[in-house]
């Protein structure tokens, strides 16, 4: 199991204009960000009319399975994946060992260009995931700071 992503507004921000570029540039139909726990980072394009908690949970447990086998293969991982439909296509590739983008694509574009703008955004993503994971270990682990106490939240919620 992997620690949870904690995500700050700056660094969202950043995230999403990242998808909205991909999704601009790859002439993708959806992209999504999710990390290996199964939780939707960020979406860009049309996205509604999917289940994103769904999608998201099934995709990771589908890169959490492909680990297995690059392991048995004697594999570090594999590090993008590619599924193609009559429809739709998906592509799944590793952001910094922790996040999964996913680029949903149809015959609107095509498999080169979407992997050429992944890489490109792969390089933005990288360093952006890297800083929060530094922030995540420089911050206070309680979200009520050090100055509050468990005995504080303890008598707050006593009557």
């Amino acid at each position: 199991m992997n620690p949870q992503l904690v995500m700050y507004e700056e660094e969202q921000k950043q995230i999403q204009a990242i998808a909205e570029r991909l999704h601009q540039d790859s002439r993708a139909r959806t992209i999504l960000l999710i990390d290996k726990n199964g939780q939707l980072v960020a979406a860009a394009g049309d996205s509604a009319a999917l289940d994103t908690t769904s999608l998201s949970s099934l995709v990771a447990g589908n890169v959490a399975a492909t680990g297995g086998i690059a392991q048995l293969l004697r594999e570090d991982e594999f590090t993008a994946q590619f599924h193609e439909g009559k429809g739709m296509s998906i592509h799944m590739s590793l952001v910094g060992r922790r996040i999964i983008l996913v680029v949903l694509f149809d015959k609107n574009t095509t498999q080169g260009l979407v992997r050429l703008r992944v890489k490109k955004a792969q390089e933005e993503l990288v360093p952006i995931f890297e800083l929060l994971a530094k922030k995540a270990t420089t911050q206070p682990s309680s979200p009520f700071g050090a100055e509050i106490t468990d005995q504080d939240i303890d008598n707050l919620f006593n009557d």
